[in-house]
């Protein structure tokens, strides 16, 4: 299991006992014992060459090896490789094989090196979060659009709920903005870590079914 950010990994053992391995780069596919018949990629490097290669996915898979993806990068691969075999879960994969989204940066974010810890907020999160906030008509969909767009425009390491609900000031009179803001605070949406779980259980349940049969 690749991941780091989406999910705690020690969170992620209490769902499923597995190898947990940091967000998978490029290289580190290759790398692994010709016994392991079941990898899950949910975090892994970005914006730059070092992201893991289509090519080796597909060569696991043409091995019989069993990819799930989701969350986050597994999320963007899978979207790309479902046709080849790669499993895709959760609502981050629907959102890009749907074309509902696309680019890295929707998932992107930056952590602390040294205990994985996010440090800003991913776009598909507050994407979500502000759907919701539509959903329980604390703004408008126009508003939500609005809002959206703009935290889209700004480089993905700057990008947090704290500074959405600064861009939204001038979108959303004091009133619905200060609305917002309570709905924020006790509402924010983590799809990613939605997502990562969505991850695990299909990896168990893959498993289980595959025990069962023998």
């Amino acid at each position: 299991m690749f991941v780091g950010m989406s999910i705690p990994v020690s969170e992620a053992r209490k769902v499923l006992d597995a190898d947990y391995r940091p967000p998978i780069k490029r290289g580190d596919l290759p790398s692994l014992s010709d016994q392991v018949r079941y990898v899950g990629i949910i975090d892994g490097v970005f914006m730059n060459d070092c992201s893991v290669g289509h090519r080796e996915i597909i060569a696991l898979l043409k091995r019989g090896v069993t990819v799930v993806g989701g969350g986050s990068m597994g999320a963007l691969r899978a979207s790309e490789l479902s046709d080849l075999g790669m499993i895709g879960v959760g609502r981050i994969f629907e959102m890009y094989s749907g074309g509902e989204i696309e680019g890295d940066d929707e998932v992107a974010l930056i952590f602390n090196p040294e205990t994985g810890d996010p440090l800003s907020e991913p776009l598909v999160n507050i994407r979500a979060t502000l759907a919701l906030a539509v959903e329980k008509d604390i703004i408008e969909a126009d508003s939500s659009a609005q809002i959206l767009e703009k935290v889209r425009r700004e480089y993905y390491p700057r990008r947090s709920m704290a500074l959405m609900l600064e861009l939204a000031k001038d979108v959303l009179d004091p009133v619905i903005l200060a609305d917002l803001t309570d709905f924020v605070r006790i509402s924010n949406v983590d799809i990613k870590r939605k997502d990562a779980l969505a991850v695990l259980l299909e990896i168990a349940k893959i498993r289980k079914n595959e025990k069962c049969e023998k």
